[in-house]
């Protein structure tokens, strides 16, 4: 095989590649062959049809599937020869390729190559420097932790009588809507729980102010008016009340920090326990944090220490998944929100983050490059722990999620598999970056 590169570009290379006619005669021969086992030709028993028959009935479809298989084959092998890293390829419409079963096959290929990328300050002698986080968990901070704990397990208890609603109360309410003194369909709720303070709205009515200082038992009328240009004619322009009941009220009661109340949060044998338990859970979650902040400065650093040019179909890539999320987020908050999106702003939405799109694409060749060279790999293990990992996190089961993971084919397990590279990477640079101090 002969092969020629001209660069195109930066980032574009164009092979041309010629497959030699002995190589071209074989794949011919090997094609007649398989040709003539499979088809039937009156007066010939199968695979006993001249070739000259076989070439006058199916030359054209044979041409093509030689082509077929030769084109792939041996771009492959001109891109292992030529040492390049293709992400997108162009090659010319196979059924305009014109091939001769005894003659050389020249066919070109226009390839968008990823940038070879020399490392640099990412381990000794040159490792990133990082300033020291000296922060610790205090005494303050798992105080509030037994808090958030005491709240989490509160009790709702009747409030004492003539004991008037205040902020934090809980109560129970029915509330109707009339109009003119008639009950007016869809403006009903019956047993209501609502925290006071919360601004939560019930049938669209702010009552915290209307509920404060009242005690249980007590109605209250609220007059709700409403534009003129209201979307439901039964109100526009009129005046609605409301009647609200205050069926119940109730106070949160934290129980008492003691042994007891460790034990119900737990196996725990008593509430040093539980304090050790929770000193020791959030000193972890620190220690995550602190660790996400140093590998957030290693990124930067990698960023600022390391210049190249950028494949602009991974930008492109990049940038049409960062708006994909951004367009399944506002179909999640609503559809009117969405529609707009597409017919309003979806070229503001790739203005505006375009830059992080390169960012992402960078910070992803870079690390690459750190795998390639370091010869860090992913394995069975790595991928079974990263699905055990996202399946506890987004609280299903595992099962469902390798389903999830195999319903989108190749693509979702490579990438998986890219994004576990990039974090083993990252890990490796912050193994051997030095703290200061």
């Amino acid at each position: 095989m002969k092969m020629e590169m001209t660069e195109l570009g930066p980032m574009k290379r164009a092979l041309k590649i010629e497959v030699p006619a002995e190589e071209v005669a074989q794949r011919f021969s090997q094609a007649y062959k398989d040709l003539n086992r499979q088809v039937r030709v009156p007066g010939f028993r199968p695979g006993k049809a001249p070739m000259a028959l076989l070439e006058q009935r199916y030359a054209k479809a044979v041409e093509e599937d030689v082509v077929r298989t030769l084109v792939p084959d041996f771009y492959d092998r001109a891109v292992r020869q030529a040492g390049i890293s293709p992400v997108l390829v162009e090659i010319p419409p196979l059924e305009r390729v014109k091939i001769k079963k005894d003659s050389a096959f020249t066919f070109t290929a226009t390839v968008e190559i990823k940038p070879k990328i020399e490392l640099r300050d990412y381990k000794a002698p040159n490792p990133i420097s990082l300033k020291p986080d000296a922060r610790t968990v205090t005494n303050e901070q798992v105080a509030r932790g037994m808090e958030v704990l005491r709240e989490q397990h509160a009790r709702l208890e009747a409030a004492p009588a003539g004991h008037q609603v205040s902020e934090g109360d809980f109560v129970i309410l029915s509330l109707a809507g009339s109009l003119d003194g008639q009950p007016l369909e869809g403006t009903k709720k019956e047993g209501h729980l609502h925290k006071v303070g919360s601004k939560a709205t019930v049938l669209g009515l702010d009552i915290d102010s209307h509920i404060l200082g009242k005690e249980e038992g007590e109605t209250v009328d609220i007059s709700q008016p409403y534009p003129s240009n209201h979307p439901d004619p039964r109100v526009a322009g009129q005046t609605v009340v409301f009647t609200l009941v205050l069926n119940a009220v109730k106070v949160k009661k934290l129980p008492p920090l003691d042994d007891e109340f460790a034990k119900d949060c737990g196996a725990y044998a008593s509430l040093a326990d539980l304090t050790d338990k929770l000193r020791s859970e959030m000193e972890k979650a620190l220690k995550r944090e602190i660790e996400d902040t140093y590998k957030g400065t290693i990124v930067k650093r990698l960023l600022e220490t390391h210049h190249f040019d950028l494949p602009e179909t991974l930008v492109e890539r990049e940038l049409e998944a960062i708006i994909r999320q951004h367009m399944q987020q506002r179909q999640r908050r609503g559809g009117g929100e969405a529609a707009a999106a597409e017919t309003g702003d979806l070229a503001q939405l790739r203005q505006q983050n375009r830059d992080e799109a390169m960012r992402r694409v960078k910070v992803g060749l870079i690390l690459e490059a750190v795998a390639d060279k370091e010869h860090l790999t992913v394995t069975q293990d790595d991928l079974n722990n990263e699905v055990h990992r996202l399946a506890t996190e987004l609280k299903i089961p595992q099962a469902d999620l390798v389903k999830m993971i195999q319903a989108g084919g190749q693509d979702s397990v490579e990438e998986l598999r890219a994004r576990i590279l990039a974090e083993k990477s990252l890990d490796f640079v912050y193994r051997n970056a030095v703290i200061q101090g």
